[in-house]
């Protein structure tokens, strides 16, 4: 027998269903020091966590090779979503199948009285979600005083959906010689504290390496503009062309929107929300399972528990809560030991909660820039090359209708209508702003002595229009790699006005000032606040205030003596000033700050004295 230590009937579901060994977490679990014990297992998602549970409370459910007749439940397995308990359902149906196992459902968004009818007819094992198991228990329609087994799954999740009080309720609902197992992928400090409580003796089992990333996952932090978060998305579904690629996003309307935005592009994508029904999500994951779909939106709560065999990338368009979060989004793909992909976008605010959340979780990321429509094309050329030079075997009436075609046009003409085809097929990809230098490897400009022009020469407030204007300010500037080429186009969509509508943007180390008329300030305001959260952010985390006093600085000019970043008023005649190690000062004499400005008349370049000799 290939599985000397399990149940005969156990071990033949096994090999009917193609395995040849168990992974470490199902070994662990089956090994003499756990039976008939308590278990507080952590595995990384995709170990095979649902089978470990069911080999290792077989020993308190089969009796001569089958389940006893039951009234009442003898396993109970929770479950945080509807998704993740309809899976552990199917899988525990074919490794019990053959002893004669009796399976209920219990989950929210079914008919709760077909459940109950199930229930009264007698079943061995339940698997459901706490509200719906705390539902029945209160109606009297669970009874659990004779069970036997209660299985946690992805107990850390659901603590942090808020499910503490139904779990505890059940759990009192249950005979205290009840074996009680915890799976889940991370053990928080909430996690121990619940398998103190409920649990006695319990075997720590750990198969998750101190890197706590997964080593069959390549991470990847992609930077972008705020305003290029779309594109980059559509940019990275057309680079890694995956078979099966899911994306999450924070909300319900975030997820609804991307998805809308997709399909109008010509992506095959579904979505996955708590809006939508059971049905609706089943029809959604049959369309991934078939290949009809290769694009999944999703959030975290619906996503929690999907297993694509074909997924292998995942992109967090939104960024993750926590480092937990994180782990199980990224946990979607590289599971049972196949190679996956996952990405995080991450907006040039976010870069430095993206590095440390990545430093708290000992994930080891490839830092870079988006893919640009130039990338995409030039891995379309190289997919279309490896494509056509693979071998192949032809069909007679294939080379004739090639001999026709040859005949017609010349191998130039058909070529190029061969790819022009294979490019109608697939999206177009999308033109990105520069991302200019990534955070990481740009020097800390506020070590250095600033340049800046005269204030009364580059003011903005002389453009036509902006002589009476309100100033605003982000809580950005150049230590977020702040830029106007992102930063306009970021205070358009927030603050519905056009380009003309928005004077100067003078750049800060820690801050970014602009104007705007004071006409149109009122209906500018009242468009960001809508589209803030309550920390009065959007969901890059770029949060505009009020700044009634103005810069505190003048504009700043670049190496090249060109006006700042983007300062939207007329450009004077005279040169760049430096500050002097004073600060805001400008060079000694009567042409600095403060002094009669008329009488400082700088040479031009070609006339000025040369530099002494050192």
């Amino acid at each position: 027998m290939p599985f000397e230590n399990l149940s005969p009937v156990l071990s033949d579901a096994l090999v009917a269903r193609g395995y040849e060994a168990l992974t470490p977490v199902q070994t662990q679990v089956t090994e003499g020091e756990a039976k008939g014990r308590d278990l507080l297992v952590s595995a990384q998602t995709g170990s095979g966590k649902t089978v470990a549970f069911g080999l290792a409370m077989a020993d308190e459910l089969i009796e001569d090779g089958r389940l006893p007749f039951a009234t009442s439940p003898l396993a109970l397995i929770v479950a945080p979503t509807r998704e993740l308990a309809l899976q552990v359902s199917r899988e525990l149906g074919w490794l019990y199948a053959k002893a004669g196992a009796r399976i209920a459902t219990c989950v929210g968004g079914m008919d709760a009285s077909k459940e109950r009818r199930a229930l009264g007819q007698g079943v061995q094992i339940v698997v459901g979600t706490p509200g719906r198991l705390r539902d029945h228990l209160e109606r009297g329609a669970l009874d659990l005083t004779a069970l036997r087994v209660a299985v946690l799954d992805e107990a850390d999740e659901m603590l942090d959906m808020g499910f503490r009080d139904d779990l505890e309720e059940i759990l009192d609902g249950t005979p205290e010689t009840r074996r009680t197992l915890l799976f889940s992928a991370t053990l928080p400090k909430p996690i121990v504290q619940l398998a103190k409580r409920y649990q006695q003796d319990a075997l720590r089992v750990s198969t998750v390496g101190e890197d706590r990333g997964h080593g069959d996952i390549a991470y990847q932090a992609v930077t972008v503009a705020p305003a290029d978060i779309e594109g980059a998305v559509v940019n990275l579904l057309r680079l890694h062309d995956a078979e099966t690629a899911m994306l999450f996003c924070a909300t319900r309307d975030n997820v609804r929107r991307l998805h809308a935005s997709l399909v109008e592009r010509g992506f095959a994508a579904v979505a996955l929300s708590g809006e939508h029904s059971q049905n609706e999500r089943n029809a959604a994951l049959q369309a991934l399972r078939d290949r009809r779909a290769k694009v999944c939106v999703a959030t975290d709560v619906a996503a929690r528990g999907i297993d694509l065999p074909t997924l292998s990338l995942v992109i967090h368009v939104e960024i993750p809560r926590d480092a937990e979060a994180l782990q199980h989004r990224s946990g979607r793909t590289g599971r049972a030991g196949k190679k996956g992909t996952a990405v995080i976008i991450v907006p040039y605010p976010r870069r430095r909660r993206v590095d440390g959340m990545l430093r708290g979780a000992r994930i080891n990321a490839e830092w870079m820039d988006a893919p640009t429509a130039a990338d995409v094309r030039k891995r379309d050329q190289e997919r279309l090359m490896e494509k056509l030079l693979t071998p192949v075997e032809h069909e007679p009436e294939d080379i004739e209708l090639a001999q026709r075609l040859m005949a017609e046009r010349t191998p130039e003409d058909i070529a190029a209508s061969l790819v022009q085809a294979h490019r109608a097929l697939m999206p177009p990809p999308e033109d990105l702003l520069d991302n200019g230098p990534r955070g990481r490897d740009r020097p800390e400009r506020g070590e250095r002595g600033e340049r800046f022009e005269r204030p009364e020469r580059g003011n903005a407030d002389r453009r036509e229009g902006f002589e009476d204007s309100v100033w605003f300010r982000l809580n950005i500037g150049r230590h977020q790699n702040a830029d106007p080429r992102w930063i306009l186009p970021l205070l358009c969509r927030r603050g519905h006005v056009s380009k003309n509508e928005i004077g100067a943007i003078r750049i800060g180390p820690k801050e970014t000032m602009f104007n705007i008329p004071r006409g149109i300030a009122d209906r500018f305001m009242e468009a960001v606040q809508r589209s803030a959260n309550a920390d009065g952010e959007d969901d890059s985390g770029v949060a505009i205030t009020p700044a009634p006093d103005g810069p505190t600085y003048p504009p700043r000019r670049d190496k090249g003596g060109h006006g700042g970043p983007r300062d939207a008023g007329p450009r004077g005649p005279r040169g760049p000033m430096r500050a002097g190690p004073g600060g805001d000062r400008g060079p000694r004499g009567p042409g600095g700050p403060g002094g009669n400005t008329d009488r400082y008349k700088p040479k031009p370049y070609g006339q000025r004295s040369p530099r002494r000799p050192k």
